[in-house]
């Protein structure tokens, strides 16, 4: 895990998206890097993946 550029997050709420400090603190760090534009998003899951995760961790119901 990172830590956080805390600083760095505020200057850009407050800053450059022109959030109240209300409207920043209620947001979740994640939200506030898809608003910036600094978000790592990832493309969704596709059928192989997924199919090589049920393999890997199957669902047996509790049998």
């Amino acid at each position: 895990m990172t830590a956080l550029d805390w600083p760095a997050m505020i200057r850009i709420g407050l800053r450059e998206l022109r959030l109240v400090p209300r409207e920043f603190w209620a947001l979740t760090p994640a939200e506030l890097a898809v608003m910036a534009g600094v978000d790592d998003a990832r493309a969704p899951m596709g059928r192989s993946r997924f199919e090589e995760l049920q393999a890997r961790y199957p669902d047996n119901n509790g049998d």
